[in-house]
């Protein structure tokens, strides 16, 4: 264990002779050394290189970017066109029952402008009421006796309707 020391030694060398260099060699070094800097025509021309590499990246990027846009909206379209034909039979069916329930409300609706047909004393006492209205433009109160008339015609009227309706 104690072969080695733990501690690094330093050793100096000293030069015995002297190095001492040209004043042409120091010269030349910082002449080099200042030439090595860019002349403005060779930054211009620099830029202009590194310029269009960077316009070259971003058109072939750009390019890429197209691609890919593409194939997304390629597989955008094949995936609606798969799921409109698995829904194309299910669209016909909601249709079919979409038909269906206008045709309902279309024969409700006709059932009720009919009643007035099947009722003539309805349509009589609404008549009345609706001309006293006219009249009476500023005072309405003074049809109360039409009101209750409508509303008595319209009472009997029910009558008749729930009674045809037990009979069937």
């Amino acid at each position: 264990m104690g072969a080695s020391s733990s501690k690094p030694t330093e050793v100096v060398v000293r030069n015995e002779t002297p190095i001492h260099f040209s004043q042409d060699l120091v010269n030349q070094l910082s002449d080099q050394l200042s030439s090595s800097a860019v002349t403005p025509e060779r930054q211009a021309t620099l830029d202009t290189q590194i310029r269009a590499r960077i316009s070259a990246e971003v058109a072939k990027l750009r390019e890429q970017e197209e691609d890919v846009l593409h194939q997304i909206s390629v597989a955008l379209e094949k995936e609606n066109i798969d799921r409109e034909k698995a829904l194309e039979g299910a669209d016909s069916a909601s249709l079919r029952h979409d038909l269906d329930s206008i045709q309902e409300r279309i024969k409700a609706f006709q059932g009720r402008q009919r009643i007035p047909k099947d009722f003539p004393e309805v349509k009589s006492a609404r008549d009345a009421l609706l001309a006293c209205y006219k009249t009476n433009v500023t005072t309405e109160l003074n049809c109360y006796q039409e009101v209750a008339d409508f509303k008595a015609a319209v009472a009997r009227a029910e009558q008749k309707f729930v009674e045809s309706l037990k009979t069937t």
